[in-house]
């Protein structure tokens, strides 16, 4: 077995599973043509898809359609958002910077944009979004939808960043909403396709800027017993939890002026030809000390770019996640025990967890929402392998420590379970209620949340 490094270490096992590329199917097809999300873990025969280029269009197709209709994005969602026999809205070309201004540092946004488009043309004119989630090819009336969010104690996600918005009601009425409408602009910014469909967001930006991510491992528990401290003192920090190992890759990005590159710091290399390959029969303690002694001996990779560069990644392997927020303190230790559990059990998965710290946000149906920060934790199963049995033995966990669920993500809680981990969710169903008294925004994913 030849020697192994912190290169191919990631290459194998990180890089190459969380930050390759990736494309998606997101052209419109005919009537009656099948639909699947991008894992192909959701799929279904819609009766007509229509990529609609204008408001108008928008309107029309509400006013000549009947039965539900659904919008789709880049199909990221893993969970069953988007899957109807009625219709689909593509939203794609509603897109690009509609309206900025320079004073304010806000930008009006097609809300079918790309976010991994946004990143070049906001620097042009000199903004920044303030945070980025993981992934960069969702778009951005999706990523807010689903409240989906970045990393940083002091960072809110997408949505808590939008300042207006326009939506477009099932009734086929257009409503330009912010802050003065009071409680229906908590209640749209994170709306899960249930409210009509947004077709511009104005997002709270900044001046454009440069970051500096730092890689490295290190032991888990180590990170886990300091990570408020750590998590205080970045701008953004995270850990990758290695299953069947005692070490985690670290993840920090804070704010640079250094020039543009990448700096590699080279750590001894290891020689493992003592190990036996590690393959489907490796006990657990054969994975751990293979694990450990790849990861001990890890590369520190910094790289300085702008910050649309580092925030967001291109994704490759195709995969399902859960993902749950959970009160920040205590949460660590739910982070031990999906990992015992993982060992305990001998349960056959090589993604690595994730876990990272959020700000607590306004948007009612946001996993942050309330006024303590919260950790989200995140595990995935690649496309081709059954997640169910996996994320069957660690969804519980997640419940029993207050868990919110990710609404993009694979969950199994229905209306009752959500009606008592969000505060605002009653208030929510009834403004879902009004706007769309006949449920045309529903398929019934959405109807077993809202007991509709």
């Amino acid at each position: 077995m030849k020697d192994l490094t912190r290169r191919s270490f990631l290459a194998s096992s990180l890089r190459a599973a969380l930050f390759g590329a990736y494309a998606v199917n997101s052209s419109a097809q005919a009537q009656s043509t099948p639909w699947s999300n991008w894992s192909g873990g959701q799929t279904c025969r819609p009766a007509g898809r229509y990529d609609i280029a204008s408001e108008d269009q928008l309107i029309e197709l509400l006013n000549s359609t009947s039965g539900p209709i659904r919008p789709i994005g880049s199909g990221h969602s893993f969970s069953p958002l988007i899957p109807t026999d009625g219709h689909l809205v593509i939203i794609d070309q509603l897109s690009g910077i509609l309206d900025y201004d320079s004073s304010t540092l806000q930008a009006t946004i097609g809300a079918g944009s790309r976010l991994g488009d946004l990143g070049v043309a906001l620097d042009d004119i000199g903004q920044g979004m303030l945070n980025l989630p993981d992934i960069d090819r969702q778009t951005l009336a999706g990523a807010t939808a689903t409240g989906t969010h970045g990393t940083g104690i002091t960072l809110q996600s997408l949505a808590g960043n939008i300042t207006s918005l326009r939506l477009v009601t099932p009734e086929g009425e257009i409503r330009d909403i912010d802050a003065s409408d009071g409680d229906l602009f908590d209640a749209v910014r994170v709306n899960v396709g249930a409210l009509g469909v947004v077709t511009q967001i104005r997002l709270q930006n900044r001046e454009a800027y440069k970051l500096k991510k730092r890689e490295w491992t290190a032991p888990t528990e180590d990170i886990l017993t300091d990570f408020d401290e750590l998590a205080a003192s970045h701008r953004h920090f995270e850990i990758f939890p290695l299953v069947y190992s005692d070490y985690s890759m670290v993840l920090s990005i804070d704010e640079s002026d250094q020039p543009i590159g990448q700096t590699i710091i080279p750590a001894e290399e290891v020689t493992l030809a003592d190990l036996r390959p590690l393959g489907v029969d490796a006990t657990p303690l054969e994975r751990l000390t293979m694990n450990n002694a790849l990861a001990a001996n890890a590369e520190t990779s910094e790289v300085v770019d702008l910050s649309h560069k580092l925030l967001s990644n291109i994704r490759n392997n195709r995969f399902n996640e859960m993902e749950y927020s959970i009160p920040a303190e205590g949460s660590a230790e739910c982070v031990r025990e999906i990992l015992k559990t993982i060992y305990d059990q001998a349960i056959d998965v090589a993604f690595p967890l994730e876990y990272r710290y959020v700000s607590p946000e306004d948007p009612w149906l946001s996993m942050a929402y309330g006024d303590e920060p919260h950790a989200t934790i995140s595990i995935h199963r690649t496309a081709r392998e059954d997640y169910r049995p996996y994320f069957d033995i660690i969804e519980p966990i997640f419940w029993k420590y207050g868990g919110r669920p990710h609404w993009g993500k694979i969950h199994s809680l229905g209306h009752r379970e959500l009606s008592q981990l969000y505060p605002r969710f009653r208030d929510f169903m009834e403004i879902r209620q009004s706007l769309d008294p006949n449920g045309r925004m529903l398929n019934e994913h959405l109807k077993n949340l809202f007991d509709a």
